[in-house]
């Protein structure tokens, strides 16, 4: 099993959701998710808050860009993936931020939005974050239930194996 390591990618989501977008409801088995990302335009959102394709994320792995985070930053073009983490904090930041607990199928657990200041309580099965510019998770179709994949960019080592 590879480790994850700081670098850059894109951000994709996919199938799953707990139904309410009045899709077809339940969580997703699994097929026909195109997994590859064959299917679909990139930066290309379906259907209102539907799925987005394409969209830049920043890997953050070490010790060192997870402290960093969002901090000293005025604002975020894309998303910032924090791994492994199950909690995060808005101590010091500048602008509200979107947070999403993911588990380690990538499948989103949770998601709130945070103003600076504000303490995020930690997610027991959580082991990515993901942040954003708030507003921005709901108007990629990032909910509970939904499955989010990670292309890591060309010339960054593969993300790692799921079991």
């Amino acid at each position: 099993m590879g480790r994850w390591r700081d670098g850059t990618g894109t951000l994709r989501v996919v199938g799953g959701g707990d139904g309410a977008d009045g899709g077809s409801g339940g969580r997703s088995n699994g097929a026909k998710e195109d997994p590859g990302g064959v299917a679909g335009g990139a930066g290309r959102a379906e259907g209102g808050a539907g799925r987005a394709e394409g969209i830049p994320l920043t890997i953050a792995a070490s010790y060192r860009a997870r402290a960093r985070g969002l901090l000293g930053r005025d604002g975020l073009t894309g998303a910032l993936l924090l791994t492994p983490a199950s909690g995060v904090h808005t101590f010091r930041m500048r602008f509200a931020i979107d947070v999403a607990y993911l588990d380690r199928r990538l499948t989103v657990l949770d998601v709130h939005t945070l103003r600076p200041g504000r303490l995020g309580r930690p997610r027991l099965r959580s082991r990515h974050v993901l942040e954003a510019e708030a507003g921005a998770l709901e108007h990629w179709g990032v909910r509970r239930g939904v499955r989010v994949v990670i292309a890591p960019s060309p010339s960054a080592p593969p993300p790692p194996s799921v079991r």
